[in-house]
């Protein structure tokens, strides 16, 4: 897509999975690319030999290290925000500094990270932020925390398409069901369960995410802004 030839793009979160799915995509169309990572030193590596983006390490629970990797990265045209965990267990046993660190990473920094690129972001620049079905439901026990910082995102998303909306920035939020990543492979012990709630009955590919938000960081989409676009296989319908 000759759209993103030479266009500045950062991944928060993009050594595996559906971040590093994005990585591939944006490079490929010609795009220059940071992507950070935390623990995937190896896999971080393998990304930006493939594709020739830069690896930046940062802890996306560390406010301060998520808004330092993003102010060097400079003026960005597009910034996406996929770095996320997810836990889920008895709220009354769940460790309370785990919880917490969910809700850093989950939440605080996709806010951090949205607005500090906003800064130096040229107009009509693309803000795009994974989140989660969970934001719309909780599909069963134990995904409390999980699902309350999914719900927060799109907060995120609205309130930001709001305030940056005068500058043809755009801010949109996109919310996978299952996808076959390591953290939720399609062979894994809840997939059959999963799988029974949905219309289309597989896991997404993490490049069928990657091709939702190359659209919406597209010219095409300079008229969506503030929305959950949803790419769950029809999952609770």
């Amino acid at each position: 897509m000759s759209d993103f030839k030479g266009k500045s793009v950062m991944v928060l979160g993009g050594s595996r999975g559906i971040g590093a799915a994005i990585v591939r995509h944006f490079a490929a169309a010609g795009a220059k690319v940071r992507f950070s990572y935390m623990g995937s030193a190896e896999a971080a590596a393998a990304i930006a030999t493939e594709t020739g983006a830069e690896a930046v390490q940062a802890d996306s629970a560390d406010r301060d290290a998520v808004i330092a990797a993003v102010a060097a990265a400079g003026p960005l045209d597009i910034m996406v925000i996929n770095a996320g965990v997810a836990m889920m267990g008895d709220p009354a046993t769940l460790d309370p500094d785990a919880v917490d660190r969910l809700i850093d990473i989950n939440v605080r920094a996709p806010y951090h990270a949205a607005v500090e690129a906003s800064r130096k972001m040229p107009d009509n620049g693309r803000i795009i932020i994974i989140g989660s079905v969970n934001g719309d439901r909780v599909p069963w026990p134990g995904t409390t925390a999980y699902s309350l910082s999914k719900s927060a995102v799109q907060g995120i998303g609205r309130g930001l398409a709001r305030d940056f909306g005068a500058r043809g920035i755009t801010v949109n939020v996109v919310q996978p069901g299952p996808v076959d990543t390591d953290m939720n492979p399609a062979t894994g012990p809840m997939a059959r369960h999963m799988h029974s709630a949905m219309a289309i009955k597989r896991h997404a590919r993490a490049d069928e995410i990657a091709a939702l938000v190359m659209f919406l960081a597209s010219p095409a989409a300079a008229m969506i802004t503030g929305t959950t676009q949803t790419i769950d296989g029809g999952i609770g319908i």
